[in-house]
C-alpha cells in the first residue's frame, strides 16, 4: 500500500467509483460478494489498490497546504519537484495567534513586529503525491493559491 486505506465513510463517497474500478478488474456484484465472504484478504488488497489510485488523483490536485498552530502557522506551496515554505512564529507571550483567518489577519496587522518569518526550500526526496501525503498525514490541509500569494508578499520585503 503506498498511502492509506481510504475509511468507510470516504469509501462511501466513491462508491460509484469503487464499482466501475471493480468492473475494470473483471469483478461484478456477485463476484464481490463471493470474494468478500471467501478471500477477505483478497478484497482488501482490491480496496488498497483502490484507495491508492483515488488517493493519487487527489493528492495530485493539492498545490497548497497549510498547518495553523496557536503561535505557529506554516504555509506550503507544493511544486513537481520541490515543495516552498513560508513560516510565521510569534512568540509564546504574544497575545496574538494564527488560530483562525481573522486572528492571522490581526496578527500580521496589529503585532507585525512580534512574528518571525522564516522561508525555505527544498527538493523532494520522494514523488509529489507522496510529498503531499506526508503533508496531509502531519496535520497539515489543504491551503489556496491567493493565501500562499499573500504571504509570500509580505515576507519578501
Amino acid at each position: 500500500m503506498k498511502y492509506r486505506l481510504l475509511t468507510d465513510d470516504e469509501l462511501s463517497h466513491f462508491e460509484g467509483d469503487l464499482k466501475a474500478f471493480l468492473i475494470v478488474n473483471g469483478i461484478d456484484g456477485p463476484e464481490w460478494e463471493k470474494i468478500n465472504k471467501e478471500t477477505p484478504e483478497k478484497a482488501l488488497g482490491l480496496i488498497e489498490i483502490f484507495s491508492d489510485n483515488v488517493l493519487e488523483i487527489v493528492y495530485s490536485k493539492i498545490h497548497y497546504a497549510e498547518f495553523r498552530a496557536p503561535k505557529s502557522l506554516m504555509v506550503f506551496k507544493i511544486n513537481e519537484n520541490s515543495t516552498d515554505l513560508i513560516s510565521l512564529q510569534l512568540p509564546e507571550n504574544s497575545t496574538a495567534n494564527f488560530s483562525t483567518v481573522e486572528s492571522i489577519h490581526a496578527a500580521l496587522t496589529q503585532h507585525a513586529g512580534e512574528i518571525q518569518f522564516f522561508r525555505q526550500s527544498r527538493k523532494h526526496t520522494k514523488t509529489r503525491e507522496f510529498e503531499v501525503h506526508a503533508l496531509i498525514d502531519q496535520g497539515c490541509v489543504p491551503s489556496d493559491e491567493e493565501f500562499w500569494l499573500s504571504l509570500d508578499t509580505i515576507t519578501s520585503n
